[in-house]
Order: C-alpha cells, then sequence, then structure tokens
C-alpha cells in the first residue's frame, strides 16, 4: 500500500538534504564546469531530463539545452517532432521506451542515427507501472521488459552511444557494462519504484565497481547546484534535471531552459570554488558529509 513514508521522491529530497558540504577556500582556483562527453565538450555537465509530452514540444527544450552548451535528452515523441529537435539540436540523446513489439525499437533506433543523434537509450523501468503490472501501457503503446538478449539486440544495431535510464543497484549498472552500454542513467523514473534507495545514494557504490570510464548519470530530485554539486562529488559524471525546467520553458520557451541550466551552472560553480574544486573531474568526495537532522 502506497504512504508517505513510501514516496521516493520525497526519500530522495530528504537524503539530498542530509548532506552537507565542507568548505575549503583558502587558495582555491578558479572553476570550470566544462564536461567532455564521449569526445564532445559542453560547457556544463547539467542534462536536461528525458521529458515527454511538452506543451509547446521537445523541439525547444532541445534547443534551450543548445543555447547553455548542455548534453540534452529527450522522452518519448513521435518521429516528426524528433527531426524537429534534431533540426534545432544535435547533441540530444533520445530515450526509447521498452515497447513490445521490438520493431518500435529498431525503428527509433533507426531514426535517431538518421538524425544525427548524439546516442540512444531505453527507460527499461517504464515497463512496469506503479501499480505493478509488468506489462503496462504507456500513451496507448503496450510496453514489455526487455530480457538481457533483447538489450543485447537494441546494443548491437547501433553505433550509437546507448544509455540504459532506471539502473539503481550496482547488478544493473555492472550489467548494462556487460551489455556494452555507454553508461546509465540512475534513476526511479519519478518515483514508480516506492521506497527506492536515491540515486546519490548509489553513487560511490556503483563508480567504485564500473570504473572510471563508464558515464554515470544521476536522475531524480536535482534542483539546484548544490544538488548537482553533490552528485558530481559521489561520482556521477551528470546530472539529469526535469522540473526545474518546466515552467521556465513554458514561460518563456528555450530561452527560459537556457536561463535555467546557466544559473543553476553559475551557483554549481559557486560550490567548486568554495571546495577548491578546480573542474568537475577534481571534486574531492571528501568534501560531503552526512549529518541527522
Amino acid at each position: 500500500m502506497k504512504n508517505e513514508k513510501s514516496d521516493s521522491i520525497q526519500i530522495n529530497r530528504r537524503y539530498l538534504d542530509s548532506l552537507v558540504i565542507e568548505g575549503r577556500i583558502v587558495g582555491a582556483p578558479h572553476p570550470s564546469a566544462q564536461v567532455t562527453v564521449l569526445g564532445k565538450a559542453f560547457e556544463t555537465p547539467i542534462v536536461p531530463g528525458a521529458l515527454s509530452h511538452l506543451k509547446g514540444g521537445m523541439a525547444g527544450y532541445a534547443e534551450g539545452a543548445r543555447l547553455a552548451g548542455a548534453l540534452c535528452s529527450v522522452g518519448m515523441g513521435s518521429v516528426e517532432e524528433m527531426d524537429a529537435v534534431y533540426a534545432r539540436n544535435p547533441d540530444v540523446i533520445k530515450i526509447i521506451k521498452p515497447y513490445a513489439d521490438k520493431e518500435e525499437v529498431f525503428a527509433r533506433i533507426r531514426a535517431a542515427e538518421r538524425l544525427g543523434a548524439f546516442g540512444v537509450g531505453m527507460d527499461v523501468e517504464h515497463s512496469i507501472d506503479q501499480d505493478g503490472d509488468a506489462d503496462s501501457l504507456v500513451a496507448g503503446f503496450q510496453m514489455k521488459l526487455p530480457t538481457m538478449d533483447d538489450l543485447k539486440a537494441f546494443i548491437q544495431s547501433t553505433k550509437l552511444p546507448f544509455f540504459i535510464k532506471g539502473a539503481l543497484s550496482v547488478q544493473d549498472a555492472l550489467r548494462c557494462r556487460e551489455l556494452g552500454c555507454a553508461g546509465v542513467i540512475l534513476s526511479h523514473h519519478n518515483g514508480l519504484l516506492r521506497w527506492a534507495a536515491p540515486p546519490a545514494m548509489l553513487l560511490p557504490d556503483i563508480r567504485k565497481a564500473v570504473g572510471p570510464d563508464f558515464i554515470l548519470m544521476a536522475d531524480g530530485g536535482i534542483a539546484d547546484g548544490y544538488d548537482a554539486f553533490k552528485a558530481l562529488a559521489l561520482g556521477a559524471d551528470l546530472v539529469c534535471v526535469g522540473r526545474p525546467l518546466m515552467d521556465p520553458y513554458a514561460q518563456e520557451g528555450s530561452q527560459g531552459v537556457a536561463k535555467a541550466l546557466r544559473q543553476m551552472t553559475l551557483e554549481l560553480k559557486g560550490v567548486m570554488a568554495r571546495t577548491g574544486s578546480k573542474d568537475v573531474k577534481h571534486i574531492d568526495p571528501a568534501v560531503i558529509h552526512p549529518i541527522h537532522f
């Protein structure tokens, strides 16, 4: 039975709020928030999350990321909408639903290749709804939890970097690396899994298990530059932000998204400056401490 205590969004928020930051200001260098992802440079490690069915469409959302120099991810949408997205920003990871009809998956992978996508992925956790139905219906499409063989076939069908969204354990991350993924997006998909462990809490163990070259994106509850800093310090390469961009996009379109991303990045750089972190790769995890209020 669902109750307030089991809400994974609230659990995640409480966990992030339980982490405090040690200042290291004496002799601190001026920081850079630039990151390089699979050979491509970006101005920020903050990535617009894979939202779907946005009012105003996903093309303007993706353009906002481009204006801020950010990698972007997008969710469910028609091939025609994807044409518009990639016309305005090619640096987009297309997250594909786990369709029961495998040809639907392959068709979307081929479309992403044709459009010059940065990468593709699959949010495997969306195959199971909040009530526990293992074959859920999403926007009229039947979903199905993919097998390891299914995932291997999807990944091997493309030369694009492949990311699995919904990994939430060391075991999942290691399986994804074994399958040939470029990385994973650690997510409980807006609370689909109740009592879910916060992604930030799992990051240190996952990073230790997969090594430095497997991309880890932390998704879920990142609300500002401080949250982003905490996740990066704990082992993330990138952080995904969704809800904090929705109102700016609704109010100011792509410029609103860009403005919000720049503000969060500025806040992140402020924390980096106060902790002696010259760049994202040199954030010392030892500056993060748990505290119980």
